[in-house]
């Protein structure tokens, strides 16, 4: 198993760490869209998250990773089910629980990255060609989607992404499952994912449909003090020379904040939102001019997330403050009037509202 270099240990980019920490403890907030210079750690910041977090538990041999206590599960789960109760059933007496008749075991959460050149059959799945060819079955293959259930679908530059690839994409998002037809097969099977972008805005723009399907933006940039940027050479070079012993040094700092993501994700149901929190939420989004509601729900689910995460029990302004960039930079209009950037709209529409 590969190492990865310990969360903890990033230098910097504390937007980007809040973003994806925050996902965690809430995943329908929607992923994150990260922008900026190449080399600032942002494909090491999504896989350094996924291996902090505790494992999840799946079915044995699930290529989809299934949850054994979800009311859903996929297909193929459920004929093993079928399958095992049939062959435990007898008369008079009652079959074990799909629970029970599935085997389970406590595996990592599952990072996949979907590249720029992948096929679509790549990505959702096709027929299983070897299965077809040597035993004459129509046997489906999962793709990148069905692997990536429960976990992190992570596409480096994104805004490049091909669009019948975004148009799945936008799809699935909106249901949590993928739908395939196709080579006379036909199967549905859960992809619910924490959706992970990066890109150089300088190389194209997004597509405003699959912009607007990521809850959190945020900006990375290159370090320019230089006490940073000789940090982030130091702990790189000390983490390739001897990862085992590097990842040792940042146990304790990992330990905690796994610690605190579980209890926050313990505790994100119990965190309230006053009917203030949604009326400042609503202010700031109509001052903004933000389309639609999502803006807000993303603004309420993610200030959720943070309060839970600092061990608050009500959403405070200062919550919804500290979150309101990443939330609604990539939601505003583009107002030919102000040439001020989005950032600087969204302080100064923070400072009309609270008040």
């Amino acid at each position: 198993m590969a190492v990865v270099f310990p969360f903890s240990a990033i230098v910097g980019q504390d937007e980007m760490k809040q973003a994806l920490l925050l996902c965690a403890v809430d995943p329908r907030i929607g992923g994150v869209l990260v922008l900026g210079d190449r080399g600032t750690g942002k494909s090491t910041a999504v896989r350094a998250l996924a291996a902090m977090l505790p494992p999840m538990r799946a079915v044995v041999g699930c290529p989809y990773g299934c949850d054994p206590a979800a009311a859903a599960l996929c297909p193929s789960c459920r004929e093993r089910i079928a399958a095992q109760e049939s062959a435990v059933r007898s008369p008079g007496k009652r079959g074990r629980s799909p629970q029970g008749a599935l085997e389970s075991a406590l595996v990592r959460v599952p990072v996949v990255d979907l590249p720029l050149g992948a096929t679509e059959d790549r990505v959702v799945g096709a027929l299983d060609l070897e299965r077809a060819l040597t035993k004459g079955e129509k046997a489906f293959e999962p793709g990148l989607l069905g692997r990536a259930n429960r976990g992190f679908l992570y596409i480096d530059e994104v805004n490049l992404l091909e669009d019948h690839l975004v148009d799945v994409l936008l799809d699935v998002a909106a249901s949590g499952e993928n739908v395939v037809e196709r080579d006379g097969i036909s199967i549905r099977h859960p992809a619910r994912f924490v959706l992970i972008g990066s890109g150089n805005p300088e190389e194209g723009e997004l597509r405003p449909q699959l912009l607007d399907r990521f809850g959190l933006s945020v900006e990375v940039r290159t370090p320019t003090e230089l006490k940073a940027r000789v940090e982030v050479v130091r702990r790189r070079d000390a983490f390739e020379r001897d990862p085992i012993s590097f990842c040792q040094q940042w146990r304790r700092a990992e330990a905690k904040l796994r610690r605190q993501l579980e209890t926050a994700r313990q505790q994100l149901d119990a965190v309230t939102v006053p009917d203030s929190a949604l009326e400042q939420s609503a202010r700031l989004c109509m001052a903004l001019g933000t389309d639609g509601l999502r803006g807000e729900l993303t603004l309420l689910r993610s200030a959720r997330a943070l309060a839970a995460l600092v061990g608050a029990r009500e959403v405070a302004a200062s919550h919804l403050q500290r979150i309101a960039v990443s939330a609604l930079r990539h939601r505003l209009r583009r107002n030919p009037l102000d040439e001020s950037g989005s950032d600087v709209r969204i302080e100064r529409a923070l400072t009309e509202v609270f008040v």
